[in-house]
């Protein structure tokens, strides 16, 4: 059994078809903080068949069950990622919506001690930092 199909069975999930494909796709490090929309045309470039619906359900359903964890980032639309990495922040590009993950220490310590001080014991936390491309690599830096 595929370590997706086991992720599928530990989560309560029967193994179906269209669940198999999205985690495939969603496992890839190129599809973290991607849209149901864009993910569905990944599908659909591969020759797989499954509706923007059932895309839309299965992801849902994998963040409900913690495979998945789903991002509300500026943009305004849902962006998704494998919930099985490591804990990190996230800097947003405003102009092309580039994704960057970071780690900081300081940062991780700060926001408990921070916590602490106001009698607080954190069990999760998002961090998202939002600002514009200072270089070429935008890729939307000449509109």
């Amino acid at each position: 059994m595929t370590d997706g199909n086991q992720a599928l069975k530990k989560a309560g999930l029967k193994i179906t078809l269209p669940r198999v494909k999205i985690l495939e796709l969603m496992q890839a490090p190129e599809n973290q903080h991607i849209s149901a929309e864009d993910l569905y045309k990944k599908l659909l470039d591969v020759g797989e068949e499954i509706g923007l619906a059932t895309v839309y359900r299965v992801l849902n359903q994998f963040d409900d069950a913690g495979i998945l964890n789903r991002h509300h980032f500026e943009s305004g639309k849902a962006v998704f990622e494998m919930s099985t990495q490591k804990h990190h922040d996230h800097l947003v590009c405003l102009t092309c919506d580039k994704v960057i993950e970071f780690s900081d220490e300081v940062i991780e310590r700060r926001q408990d001690e921070i916590a602490m001080r106001h009698n607080i014991k954190l069990t999760h936390h998002s961090l998202y930092l939002y600002g514009h491309c200072t270089n070429d690599t935008c890729d939307h830096a000449d509109e």
